[in-house]
């Protein structure tokens, strides 16, 4: 059996006429899929987040600059980046339960190598500044390869809950399960932190990715891929609700369009899409110039100690926890499933508690200033390249359009990795960095996120006005 054979879609299986025994199965399998998902993308979490945490001591082993640091961690994002969009592709025809567990564990075995790589690049015997150049270069290769296996968890979750919920649950449903990139960012500043403190930076790559292991093969056991592969009818017939404004006649054409077809249709041809994708390049920048250059910026710049620059950046995460649940659950009850107000208004709270960061001299409120700036961070992450992009395109290229914007996204966050440690060294002077660069970075790509957003709002509102 070849691989694309392993990895193929299940098959439809007759729908189920029992109206009491669909409702039993929905009711078993939505729960049991969804806490799967959050679960295992919040373990991918703990093998992602953890290179911020081990930064600071690979920076001091080795001697690295940090552009150099911004680039090794920049690896990442640009297999990230490129391996969205294509494992997007690959996912809309792909077995989730197989998909998904797979990536998990590829990745774990990313991280352990990555764990090991010093001690292998040692018995080169080369000298020092070898060392390090050749060490630089393969733990950027490992990062990188960890990068692409971990794109691929997030396009099989897309269309796990399109397909599992439907249009006016999914708001709070998606934001809910949002709060795994939280749950694992935060877990992973504590757990590789301490780790990190106690045992050295290497043990936090080799800890998770043991428990990413175990969790790939839970992973297999608990996932099902879509309700039809179990006979169940579309999650809308099941609710009751309509699938799309959509008439008749276009949704049988819709359903003799081939996947290029559509994917042409809802993707590629898609003025709100690319708008959507562009701006998700800025939400990047600051999302991850806060979560990968937080600690440092805390370190290098406040002089605050290690532990609790650890302890301060853990409010990012959890205080983000609320904003994204938040998010979801506004936009379903107070604006009608309309995601743009939403937006807007998140990303107004971005700009102002970077600018309060820059200003505050209070240590202890370092520890609200990063909490807000997390909770109006992940609202549009969670929004603008997950739900909203799912929500403008069809659920048959769900994982597609994610993986599309998700693409852009982590173009924003290589930007963000090379363009915050550049602008920090390039600031500085006399061998001094100068972390305002990094402020001035981050606040100027929330203003212009905030533009595009408000010109997707007038276009959601010139839609509306034509409809009514």
């Amino acid at each position: 059996m070849n691989l694309a054979q392993f990895f193929k879609e299940p098959p439809v299986k007759e729908t189920i006429q029992d109206g009491e025994k669909v409702k039993s199965m929905y009711s078993h399998w939505r729960l049991r899929i969804f806490y799967a998902c959050f679960i295992g993308y919040t373990v991918f979490y703990l093998c992602k987040k953890n290179i911020a945490v081990a930064l600071p001591g690979i920076m001091d082993e080795f001697g690295y600059s940090a552009t150099e640091l911004g680039l090794l961690g920049s690896s990442l994002y640009l297999t990230y980046g490129i391996g969205k969009f294509v494992n997007g592709v690959l996912a809309d025809g792909s077995d989730v339960r197989k998909f998904f567990p797979t990536a998990l564990l590829m990745t774990a075995i990313a991280n352990i190598l990555f764990a090991f790589a010093p001690n292998v690049v040692a018995l080169l015997g080369l000298d020092a500044k070898m060392t390090a150049m050749v060490l630089l270069w393969t733990l950027a290769f490992l990062w990188g390869v960890s990068g692409w296996f971990q794109s691929a968890g997030f396009p099989a979750v897309a269309k796990s809950l399109t397909y599992w919920y439907s249009n006016s649950e999914r708001g709070t449903k998606w934001s809910l399960w949002s709060c795994s990139h939280q749950t694992g960012t935060f877990l992973s500043f504590i757990l590789a932190g301490h780790i990190a403190a106690h045992f050295g930076w290497r043990a936090a790559f080799l800890v998770p990715g043991v428990l990413a292991v175990i969790t790939a093969l839970w992973l297999f056991e608990r996932l099902r891929d879509r309700p039809q592969s179990l006979g169940l009818p579309d999650v809308e017939v099941y609710r009751e609700e309509p699938v799309k404004e959509m008439s008749c006649s276009e949704q049988k054409a819709e359903d003799d369009m081939t996947y290029a077809q559509i994917f042409k249709k809802y993707v590629l041809c898609n003025k709100t899409i690319w708008l959507l994708a562009i701006a998700y390049v800025f939400v990047y920048i600051i999302r991850f110039g806060a979560e990968d250059w937080m600690i440092m910026y805390l370190k290098n710049a406040k002089n605050i100690e290690l532990t609790d620059a650890t302890n301060m950046i853990a409010s990012l995460p959890l205080v983000g926890i609320c904003g994204t649940v938040c998010a979801g659950l506004i936009s379903d009850k107070l604006f009608k499933g309309k995601r743009a107000p939403v937006n807007l208004l998140y990303l107004v709270g971005v700009i102002f508690a970077i600018i309060a960061l820059k200003f505050n001299t209070i240590n202890s409120l370092n520890y609200v200033i990063i909490g807000l700036l997390g909770a109006f961070t992940y609202g549009p992450q969670m929004m603008i390249g997950g739900l909203c992009a799912v929500e403008s395109s069809s659920k048959k290229v769900a994982s597609a359009a994610s993986g599309f914007t998700g693409t852009f996204g982590y173009i924003g966050a290589f930007l963000s990795a090379t363009g915050t440690g550049f602008l920090v060294d390039k600031l500085g002077s006399n061998g001094q960095q100068n972390w305002d660069g990094a402020i001035y970075f981050w606040l100027a790509s929330g203003i212009i996120c905030l533009i595009i957003c408000t010109i997707l709002a007038i276009d959601e509102y010139k839609k509306d006005a034509k409809k009514a």
